[in-house]
């Protein structure tokens, strides 16, 4: 046996060993490394307001507390409304249930000449297997609710602490990265920790303007109807239709159709119409003027971008998506070398004014090569057309000669 043979079996079990543990501690601290992904950009995006503010003599850490404290104002004052509004509409969907119930139960009787009655349904649905079994299933389903919420709340108390620390302590995060890079990577890893900076902050502080103008268009319009609870579901409209991507517009739009079918079948069609318009006008005129500076990226980039996140890492993907897309683009635009485009007319998008396209030449080509057997009238036709050549080429010789012979 080579003496070299067992090293080489144990170094390449060690590997192995190593690879499984390594795999087995990732699986395990996914939800870890997603969670300080989140942060990551959270603390990009509320950065330049702490830059703001340190700039201005504020300490960072006091600066980002204040940032937090306004985030989570904004966040518990929205959840809050939009939970009282849920509480009552809930509530009044309860109080008025029989009498929906009696209009059904009506309706059917009309129609299809039967005889129902409320009280009976109500027994038949108080003793029905289907109720029990659903109770028992709720019941033992509490736990794993309340697991899940307070699973939640802990993720959320992470996230908020370790964008805490990275926006707070951004100059020394920075500092520590740089100082095991030489000097030439500490100038690219911090232009493009400004990129993703800008980028990131760009793209959240334009949505929430967009959020803003929105929220301010479907409050007019909603309260022009008589719409019940405007302000709330326009502040609903306002950020899930700009900070759910994708989807985001059509669960913004479907609450208010809701609420206001409630008021009059027509609103809803209203209020479904200027969902429509207003997003064209968004899409057309409002974003690419908000995002011009920020997040300038072609739609159909942003949306693969969306649909790869999700693949990825679900909803938090989505999210991070288009920012992360923008600083990708943005730092390779700044390395990437680029020429001056020609002034061919295929790049111009037409094929040109006043010439014969390729297919036309080619056309004419085969035409003026073609037989003479092609026209039709066969050998005679071609020699006919020589003789007639010919003799049109010796009058023209005629007067010449004479010419010249009276010259003589």
């Amino acid at each position: 046996m080579p003496r070299w043979l067992p090293r080489a079996m144990v170094l390449a079990l060690a590997l192995i060993a190593v690879f499984q543990f390594g795999s087995w501690a990732f699986h395990q601290l996914t939800g870890l490394l997603i969670n300080v992904l989140i942060a990551f950009f959270l603390a990009l995006a509320v950065e330049p307001a702490v830059s703001w503010m340190a700039a201005r003599g504020v300490r960072r850490g006091f600066g980002t507390f204040l940032v937090f404290v306004g985030v989570l104002v904004v966040g518990a004052g929205f959840v809050t409304l939009l939970g009282s509004m849920l509480a009552e509409q809930i509530i009044k969907i309860v109080e008025d249930f029989p009498q929906y119930l009696d209009s059904v139960i009506n309706w059917i009787n009309t129609h299809f000449h039967t005889e129902l009655r409320r009280v009976d349904i109500q027994e038949n649905l108080l003793r029905s297997d289907w109720l029990r079994n659903y109770v028992q299933n709720s019941a033992t389903g509490v736990l794993d609710v309340s697991a899940q919420v307070l699973g939640g709340l802990f993720r959320l108390l992470t996230i908020a602490l370790f964008s805490f620390y990275f926006a707070a302590d951004g100059p020394r995060l920075r500092r520590t990265i740089c100082s095991v890079l030489p000097p030439a990577r500490q100038a690219e890893v911090l232009r493009a920790w400004e990129i993703a900076v800008n980028k990131t902050g760009g793209y959240l502080y334009s949505r929430g303007l967009m959020a803003l103008i929105s929220g301010l268009a479907h409050y007019v319009l909603l309260e022009f109807l008589d719409v019940p609870y405007a302000p709330v579901l326009a502040v609903w409209v306002g950020v899930v239709s700009q900070f759910i991507p994708t989807i985001g517009t059509y669960l913004a739009g479907a609450l208010p159709m809701l609420i206001a079918f409630t008021v009059a079948p027509w609103y809803a069609v209203w209020v479904l119409v200027f969902v429509v318009v207003y997003q064209q006008f968004e899409n057309y005129v409002l974003q690419p003027k908000l995002t011009a500076r920020t997040v300038d990226i072609h739609p159909a980039v942003a949306f693969g971008s969306v649909v790869a996140g999700t693949a990825l890492l679900g909803a938090v993907g989505a999210l991070i998506a288009i920012p992360a897309v923008a600083t990708l683009q943005a730092f390779l635009g700044a390395y990437v070398k680029r020429y001056d485009v020609t002034d061919d007319p295929r790049v111009l998008g037409h094929r040109g004014s006043g010439g014969t396209s390729a297919f036309g030449r080619r056309v004419r080509g085969l035409w003026a090569q073609r037989r003479p057997e092609d026209d039709g009238a066969g050998p005679a036709a071609g020699v006919a057309g020589a003789g007639a050549a010919g003799s049109g080429a010796a009058g023209a010789a005629g007067p010449g000669e004479g010419g010249a012979a009276g010259a003589s």
